[in-house]
């Protein structure tokens, strides 16, 4: 029993020396995340990590880390630490992710607080990029947040235009915006 401890507690602490080596080094690839480390993490080309899940024919479930088009700003070699996971209300075995997690008040009213939105610019970022992707300004939804709860909603819904549809008419270069730049 005890060889089998010794064991395992060096296969641990050679997983974390390697791990530790290669952030050392900013050589985070996000094909080398396990699942504990890939969701919220950014690689060495400022590319965003994704968990996924395959499914295998047996009915077993096997997890893997890919890298996604979406690119964090100013932000490279970055696996998001604990207290910030649990300090924006996130869950780091989250597959996928989406704007709709900003209608919940509970995610929104953590997302907001001093704790995340002051001290976890990664995430800030990337709900940033995804609050304007809907057209809604990050950080108005939260001094609405702050200020009055039932106000925050309005600012959801009416956060802006549509873009109209192809068979209207008009051409989409007339509706082109420049990215916004999260704050820091």
């Amino acid at each position: 029993m005890a060889s089998y401890l010794g064991l395992k507690s060096l296969g641990i602490f050679v997983l974390a020396l390697a791990f530790g080596i290669q952030a050392a080094q900013g050589k985070i690839s996000c094909e080398n995340l396990n699942k504990d480390s890939c969701a919220f993490a950014i690689s060495s080309s400022g590319k965003r990590c994704v968990l996924e899940k395959h499914v295998c024919r047996t009915g077993y479930e096997k997890y893997s880390c890919r890298m996604s088009e979406i690119e964090a700003e100013n932000l490279k070699d970055w696996i998001e630490t604990d207290k910030c996971i649990k300090a924006c209300g996130l869950d780091r075995n989250v597959l996928g992710i989406s704007s709709d997690s900003l209608l919940d008040s509970h995610f929104t009213q953590k997302l907001c607080s001093t704790r995340c939105y002051g001290g976890c610019p990664n995430i800030v970022d990337l709900y940033f990029n995804l609050a304007a992707g809907e057209g809604v300004y990050l950080p108005k939804l939260c001094d609405a947040k702050r200020a009055n709860s039932r106000r925050e909603m309005s600012e959801i819904k009416s956060s802006g235009y549509v873009a109209p549809g192809p068979e209207s008419g008009f051409k989409p270069g007339n509706f082109m915006v420049a990215p916004a730049m999260a704050p820091y």
